[in-house]
């Protein structure tokens, strides 16, 4: 059965920085886009970034522009994201998913189980002081 697995949540401090780390089981993430999304207590799933498989392009919410990097690196076949500068407004669980598509161009931010099929159990992130 395809996995993926998030980690690297916890409590930080408001302007403090977390790690956040997907790794998929059973299945090679190099030929698919990945998106990390969110969620905060009752409020929708909210995209949050996304990176190509096709060309490596990288796309952000704009409530994270400038503090949230994703990357990937395909040989240890994982997914981060790297955050910074974290507000409380980040506290959320965090998951990360699968796109049918290579590019985020085409699968995009938008909360889409059809457009993301494979997704993990989630992470949590509180931002507190």
């Amino acid at each position: 059965q395809v996995q993926l697995v998030e980690s690297g949540g916890g409590l930080v401090q408001p302007g403090g920085s977390l790690r956040l780390s997907c790794a998929a089981s059973k299945f090679t993430l190099d030929f698919y886009a990945i998106a990390w999304f969110r969620q905060a207590p009752g409020k929708e799933r909210e995209g949050v970034s996304c990176i190509s498989s096709s060309d490596g392009s990288t796309y952000y919410a704009d409530s994270v522009k400038g503090r949230f990097t994703i990357s990937r690196d395909n040989v240890k076949n994982m997914v981060y994201l790297q955050m910074n500068s974290l507000k409380p407004e980040d506290t959320a669980v965090y998951y990360c998913a699968t796109a049918i598509s290579s590019s985020c161009r085409y699968s995009g931010l938008n909360y889409a189980p059809q457009k993301y099929p494979v997704w993990g159990q989630g992470t949590q992130v509180t931002v507190s002081s």
